[in-house]
């Protein structure tokens, strides 16, 4: 969501970003020569590793504004290997910065992180592995592999942030409450304030000092009867409260709308938090500790007002303050009634940790590395991480990579799994997913990585074998 004026949006809190890591470097196949050595043995080294895209709290960053103007960001990639054991260096990592309090959230609404704290860091997308140079493919078997190793891909996907601003007090209210007015007495924040609705179109943040408590607060832009069913500018700010440990209704006791009062305010306002309270689920805004702030009592008609109206709300169990934010009357009381509720709440609260990331491993089934699925009439479709990688890891142009590929699913124990599941020789094998896959068709009767060497495993390479 992005809100502004004029020129352009200023500020956004809701951008779908797209991330790309950088993909591995690809290994080198390569045989050392020197005179009189025309095949020195393999001295292909390995690619380097695609970057990382990162995402670090940065006090400096107030905005996902950037992200919306350019929401496609990706990591450089590896550098491929060389001969002479020259590793191929690794890609540079994308590191984003975002404001404090922005969670990280998958396309389906999952939550991948909260980035709560200064330097807070999150690998939103790991670069590539690089693929492996013939010097570390080589075994007493395979003494001269004439292949190398592809690089990997770097992870690819779309990702939302939405900024939860991190503020101990959230002011609400209905536009033109004061709101912004209050704040800016407040604190030395330096909100936009002018007397018709919606001035504020971004949520505000102000320092509060009050003894030995320092705290902030936030002018939520103003809410209206609907804001929770998408109608005004509230619903797409409510989110700025979730964080907050309490709640400040500001009412404004000067209105001259008819139908309007301070309690019938507060009444709409309550409703609203409370019909948002659905989306929240665990700590839900209507548990919140709240008070009230009758404001704009330098007005006479307001004050006779708010004495009117504040036995009402103490009957509710809720403190009341009259406060005037253009004479300051009654600020230093409520800033410090502000203060003891957000000292008590930070009292009750768990050590600090030093990051806030929500791990969700991959489910792993079990401990099987593959599995396969008859697909139709001799046709069979395996799926697998070790499988679609080494996939990714092969160059299909070279026989002896190809020979090394089927080696290594054969130690895996696909060949085997096939027979058993019925297949027959000239079966068509699927390797990936039935939308993206790898074809190949099965002959058992070729040897994949005998024991003895007897049959001439696949991949094999006997070149050096007077070159010991």
């Amino acid at each position: 969501m992005a809100a502004g004026t004029g020129s352009g949006a200023q500020f956004v809190d809701r951008v779908v970003l797209h991330v790309a890591a950088g993909n591995g470097g690809h290994g080198c196949a390569s045989i050392h020569r020197e005179k009189f050595k025309p095949l020195g043995g393999p001295d292909g080294a390995n690619g380097g590793r695609g970057g990382d895209v990162i995402l670090v709290v940065d006090s400096n960053s107030a905005s996902l504004l950037d992200y919306h103007r350019r929401p496609h960001r990706k990591a450089t990639n590896g550098r491929p290997g060389q001969g002479g054991h020259r590793t191929g260096a690794n890609g540079e990592d994308m590191v984003l910065p975002v404001p404090d309090g922005t969670v990280v959230k998958t396309a389906g609404g999952d939550v991948l992180a909260d980035l709560v704290g200064e330097g807070t860091r999150f690998v939103v997308a790991r670069g590539g592995h690089g693929g492996l140079g013939n010097a570390a493919l080589a075994s007493a078997k395979r003494k001269a592999p004439g292949f190398a190793l592809l690089g990997e891909p770097g992870e690819a996907l779309d990702v939302v942030l939405e900024l939860k601003s991190v503020a101990d007090v959230a002011l609400v209210g209905f536009p033109s409450a004061g709101k912004s007015s209050l704040i800016a007495a407040l604190s030395a924040a330096k909100p936009k304030i002018a007397d018709y609705p919606f001035t504020t179109l971004v949520p505000n943040l102000g320092v509060v000092s009050a003894g030995d408590t320092t705290f902030t607060v936030a002018d939520v832009p103003g809410l209206i009867e609907g804001a929770s069913e998408g109608r005004g500018l509230g619903l797409e700010f409510l989110r700025h409260i979730e964080r907050s440990s309490t709640l400040a209704h500001v009412l404004d006791c000067a209105t001259m709308e008819p139908g309007r009062d301070p309690v019938s305010d507060f009444e709409v306002i309550e409703k609203e938090l409370q019909a948002y309270d659905r989306v929240l689920g665990d700590r839900p805004l209507s548990d919140r500790p709240r008070i009230v702030v009758l404001n704009k009592v330098d007005v006479p008609d307001a004050r006779d007002l708010a004495e009117m109206v504040r036995p009402e709300f103490e009957a509710r169990g809720l403190k009341v303050f009259e406060v005037s934010a253009a004479s300051h009357e009654g600020l230093r009381e409520l800033s410090f009634a502000m203060a003891e509720m957000v000292k008590g709440f930070r009292a009750s609260l768990p050590p600090a940790e030093p990051t806030r990331i929500v791990i969700r491993p991959t489910p792993v089934r079990g401990g099987v590395e593959f599995e396969i699925k008859k697909m139709g009439d001799n046709t069979y479709l395996i799926t697998g991480e070790k499988p679609v990688r080494w996939l990714r890891q092969t160059d299909f142009q070279n026989e002896e990579a190809v020979g090394y590929l089927a080696d290594r699913l054969n130690r895996l124990g696909v060949e085997t799994a096939l027979a058993e599941a019925g297949a027959e020789p000239g079966a068509t094998v699927m390797i990936g997913t039935v939308d993206e896959s790898v074809v190949f068709d099965w002959h058992p009767e070729v040897a994949a990585g005998t024991d003895d060497g007897s049959a001439g495993p696949r991949g094999s390479d006997r070149r050096l074998d007077d070159y010991r």
